[in-house]
């Protein structure tokens, strides 16, 4: 069945002492199995690795991130092929499961896991078995001192992301995550209503495209920093990551440990600055 990213209720309205019946859009949630197969061709075992409540849309890139900054997979060479179970032609539906056909020669570990993932749309770190398993190992160290931005590339980043938001002009409950060139040109944009759904299949849409590690980008969210968010963005390299809202003092902290900046409340003309203010065009009074 073809899911939409967004759904049609009626409701009952209430403004200026007046009651109104009319409908409203509400951004959709779905859940999203993920399904691997790995191993020796002729000799595939297959395992269920995660079940995560998204919004319906650019799924493929969802599933290639989520196995990236998972550290499941190293690159794109690590898939022979994404599909929905019953479909022998890769193509983009709107299904809720997903198999993924890992190369054979790809290193993965089931025993590793420890655990079968459970994501909900607003954590992503739910079902973790322990903390060593949570702050994943990033491939790339992040390039000291380097980009180099100046303060009103940042204060361009909200301007640039919000009317390219559809799907949260349509709902006003959705989280997006857009991934910038250093000049502050958007290069990626996703929404989802899971915050870290929209940031993996911006990983994901990159990963298919692009080379890594994103050493030359910027990230911003719009909503809060959290820890997972700062997690994923260090997994694909990416030097500087903006919020809109505010960090935690986990995700704090996790980003001084990688020397990742990170900036908060980049809103109305202002931000505040948590850690690597050496990549950021200082002034100070």
């Amino acid at each position: 069945m073809y899911q939409t990213p967004t759904k049609q209720r009626q409701i009952i309205k209430f403004r200026k002492g007046l009651f109104e019946t009319l409908n409203d859009h509400l951004a959709s949630e779905e859940p999203l199995e993920i399904q691997l197969a790995y191993g020796p061709l002729g000799q595939r075992l297959q395992m269920n690795l995660a079940v995560t409540m998204r919004t319906p849309g650019a799924d493929f890139d969802l599933v290639y991130g989520f196995l990236f900054t998972e550290g499941l997979i190293q690159g794109r060479k690590d898939v022979l092929q994404m599909r929905y179970p019953g479909v022998q032609l890769s193509l983009e539906a709107q299904e809720n499961s997903i198999l993924v056909e890992l190369h054979p020669a790809a290193r993965f570990d089931a025993a590793r896991l420890q655990r079968h993932f459970y994501t909900s749309s607003s954590c992503g770190v739910c079902g973790k078995a322990s903390l060593e398993m949570v702050q994943n190992q990033s491939a790339f160290l992040l390039p000291a001192h380097q980009p180099l931005i100046h303060p009103e590339t940042l204060l361009r980043l909200p301007e640039a992301l919000l009317p390219q938001q559809s799907l949260f002009n349509h709902t006003g409950g959705i989280h997006a995550a857009g991934l910038f060139s250093s000049s502050g040109d958007l290069l990626y944009l996703r929404e989802d209503v899971g915050r870290h759904n929209a940031l993996d299949k911006v990983i994901g849409a990159a990963l298919q495209k692009r080379a890594f590690p994103l050493s030359d980008n910027l990230l911003l969210v719009s909503g809060r920093a959290g820890f997972e968010l700062v997690q994923k963005t260090v997994m694909a390299g990416i030097p500087i990551m903006a919020a809109v809202g505010a960090p935690s003092s986990l995700a704090v902290e996790l980003a001084e440990a990688h020397n990742l900046t990170l900036v908060g409340f980049l809103r109305n003309g202002g931000f505040n600055i948590y850690t690597g203010g050496e990549r950021i065009v200082l002034k100070r009074v």
